[in-house]
C-alpha cells in the first residue's frame, strides 16, 4: 500500500485528536454526574432501550469485527465469512436465554446472579477471576488493533511506534473508566456505534458503486484478487481439509455462538436500563444493528480482496488487520483513509473502556467488597468500593498494555475468539445451570467456572496461537502439543461437565426456596433492583 502523503497524515492525525477530545469531553461531563456506586457500575439505570441497544452494539462491534473479520474475509473468502455468522447467531441465544433473566436477577455483575441462590464467597471468587481473565483476553485484541492502526496511519512500522500506540490507548481507557464510569463508557459507545455504522455504510456504498451494484462481479474480482481463484469461494483456505482443521472450525463456531452470552462487558450492559423489558428490547436493537453491520463487513472484505489484492494486504499486515484502511485509501484517497482510520480508532477506544469497566467491577464488587472480606468484617461503603474499582482499572490497564506488546502479530479476530471461548467455557455453564437447574449447588457453580476457565487457558498456552509457527506469540518456541487454535471444542464441554459433576458429588443440597425465589424474580422481575 502506498503511504499517505503529508497532507493526508495531517488530516488523519487531526481526526484522531478530535476523537480523543470528544471522548474525553464526554468522560469529564459524565464524571461530574457519577457519584453513587449505581452511577459508576450501571450508569444510574436510566438509559432507554434504543440507547442501550446502540451501546451494546458499540461494545460488540469491536476492532475484531471492523479490522479483523474484514481482513479474514479479504484473505480467506468463505472461511473468513464464517466468523461473521458465528458473531451474529450468538445474539439469538442472548435474546432468548440471557438478557431479561440476567437483568431481573443481578445488580452489577454475573456473580450477583449466581449469589442469589449460592454461598457468596466461592462463586464470587470464581466469577470475579473469570471476568478479569476474559476481559484481559478481549483487551489484547483491541490493543493489537490500536498498534496496527496507528503504525499504518503514520507509516511507521517499528516496534517502538506500535508500543507507543498501545500505551496511549491504555492510558486513555484508564481515564475513561476512572473518571466517567459506566455513564461515560455508555455514551462513548453510542457515539462510536453511530460513527462506525456511518463509516461502514459509506465504504459499502462506494464498493458497490465501483462494481455497479453487481455482487457477482464483486465476488469474481475478489476471487481473482485473492490469488486463489475458485478456491476463494469454497471452504478450506483458512481451516483446510484435514480432520484437525475441520475440528478447529467446529471449535471456533462453538466459541463464537456460545461465548457472547458469557461476556462480562455484554452482561453488564443489561443493568444500565430500568427494567427487564427494556433489557430485552435492547437486545432486539442490538441484533438489528449488529446484523446490518456484519452484512456490510462481507462487502468490505470482498471489496478489499478485489481492489487491493491479498498479496498487498499481507504485505502491509500479515494478519490482514489493515484491509479496511487500505480499502478506504483505494476508494477515496487520503481523506477517506483518514476518516475510516479515525472511526476505527474510536471503535478501539470505546471497546477498551467497556472491557476495563467490566473487569474493574469484577475486582471491586465481587472480589474486594465480597469474597475477600471476613463475614464479621464491616462491609465497605459504596464510596470505598468505587475508589477500589478505579484503582483496579489502572492496574488492569497496565497489565493489558504489557501483555498486548507480545501479541502484535496476531489477527485481532483470532484473539477475540479466544476470549469468546473462555466465556463460553467458564461463565455460560454456571449461568445457565443457575437459571434453569433446580438441583444446582454452590460447588457445581464454582466447579463449572474453574472447570471451564482452567482447561481453556491451558489449551491456549499449548496451542499454535502461542508457539510453533511464524505468526505465534513465541515463534521460536515449540510447545504447541494441542493442535487447535481455539480451545472451545474441549473446554466448553469441560465447563458443563464440571458443573454437573460438582453438583452430583456435593454433600449440600440445593435450597428449593432459594431457587423458587430466583425463578419468580427471573420471570416476573419481583424484587429486582
Amino acid at each position: 500500500m502506498r503511504g499517505p502523503h503529508e497532507g493526508g497524515l495531517t488530516m488523519a492525525a487531526g481526526l484522531f485528536v478530535l476523537v480523543v477530545l470528544v471522548t474525553l469531553g464526554i468522560t469529564f461531563w459524565a464524571g461530574r454526574r457519577s457519584r453513587a456506586a449505581e452511577d459508576f457500575y450501571a450508569a444510574g439505570r436510566d438509559f432507554s432501550p434504543m440507547q442501550n441497544g446502540f451501546a451494546i452494539s458499540g461494545d460488540y462491534m469491536s476492532a475484531a469485527s471492523f479490522l479483523g473479520v474484514t481482513g479474514l474475509i479479504a484473505l480467506y473468502g468463505y472461511d473468513g465469512l464464517l466468523y461473521t455468522i458465528g458473531f451474529l447467531v450468538a445474539w439469538l441465544l442472548v435474546l432468548m436465554l440471557v438478557a431479561e433473566l440476567v437483568r431481573n436477577c443481578g445488580r452489577y455483575t454475573l456473580a450477583d446472579v449466581l449469589a442469589l441462590r449460592m454461598r457468596e464467597r466461592p462463586v464470587r471468587v470464581a466469577a470475579g477471576v473469570s471476568g478479569i481473565v476474559i476481559s484481559l483476553l478481549y483487551l489484547l485484541g483491541q490493543m493489537v488493533g490500536a498498534g496496527t492502526l496507528v503504525s499504518l496511519l503514520l507509516h511507521l512500522h517499528s516496534s517502538a511506534a506500535r508500543a507507543g500506540a498501545v500505551v496511549g490507548v491504555g492510558v486513555l481507557m484508564v481515564v475513561y473508566v476512572t473518571v466517567g464510569g459506566m455513564k461515560a463508557t455508555t455514551w462513548i459507545q453510542i457515539v462510536k456505534c453511530v460513527l462506525l455504522l456511518g463509516g461502514t455504510v459509506l465504504l459499502t456504498v462506494l464498493v458497490l458503486l465501483r462494481f455497479h451494484g453487481d455482487v457477482g462481479s464483486l465476488m469474481h474480482s475478489a476471487a481473482q484478487g485473492s490469488g486463489q481463484g475458485a478456491a476463494y469461494e469454497l471452504p478450506g483456505l483458512r481451516f483446510g481439509h484435514k480432520l484437525t482443521d475441520q475440528l478447529d472450525f467446529v471449535s471456533l463456531g462453538l466459541a463464537l455462538v456460545l461465548g457472547t452470552a458469557g461476556l462480562p462487558h455484554i452482561l453488564s450492559r443489561f443493568y444500565t436500563v430500568p427494567t427487564a423489558r427494556a433489557a430485552r428490547r435492547s437486545a432486539v436493537w442490538a441484533i438489528g444493528l449488529v446484523g446490518v453491520f456484519y452484512l456490510m463487513t462481507i462487502v468490505l472484505g470482498l471489496g478489499a480482496a478485489a481492489l487491493i489484492g491479498a498479496p498487498a494486504i499481507k504485505a502491509a499486515n500479515g494478519a490482514g488487520n489493515t484491509a479496511v484502511a487500505q480499502l478506504a485509501d483505494a476508494l477515496g484517497g487520503t481523506v477517506l483513509f483518514g476518516v475510516i482510520s479515525a472511526v476505527a480508532f474510536a471503535t478501539i477506544l470505546a471497546v477498551v473502556a467497556g472491557l476495563t469497566m467490566a473487569s474493574s467491577a469484577s475486582f471491586a464488587h465481587d472480589l474486594w467488597a465480597q469474597a475477600f472480606r471476613h463475614p464479621e468484617e464491616e462491609p465497605p461503603t459504596e464510596r470505598q468500593e468505587v475508589v477500589v474499582a478505579r484503582i483496579a482499572a489502572v492496574v488492569i490497564g497496565a497489565v493489558a498494555i504489557v501483555l498486548s506488546l507480545y501479541a502484535q502479530k496476531l489477527n485481532v479476530a483470532t484473539l477475540v475468539a479466544l476470549a469468546f471461548a473462555v466465556a463460553a467455557s467458564a461463565n455460560l455453564p454456571a449461568l445457565l445451570f443457575t437459571l434453569f437447574w433446580r438441583r444446582f449447588t454452590t460447588r457445581g457453580a464454582a466447579w463449572a467456572i474453574w472447570g471451564g476457565l482452567v482447561p481453556a487457558l491451558v489449551l491456549v498456552v499449548f496451542s499454535p496461537v502461542v508457539s510453533g509457527n511464524a505468526a505465534a506469540v513465541f515463534p521460536g518456541a515449540h510447545f504447541d502439543w494441542f493442535p487447535l487454535q481455539n480451545p472451545g471444542l474441549v473446554s466448553v464441554p469441560c465447563g458443563f461437565l464440571a458443573g454437573w459433576l460438582g453438583t452430583v458429588t456435593s454433600r449440600e443440597r440445593a435450597e428449593p426456596d432459594a431457587y423458587a425465589e430466583l425463578e419468580v424474580r427471573a420471570l416476573t422481575g419481583a424484587g429486582a433492583v
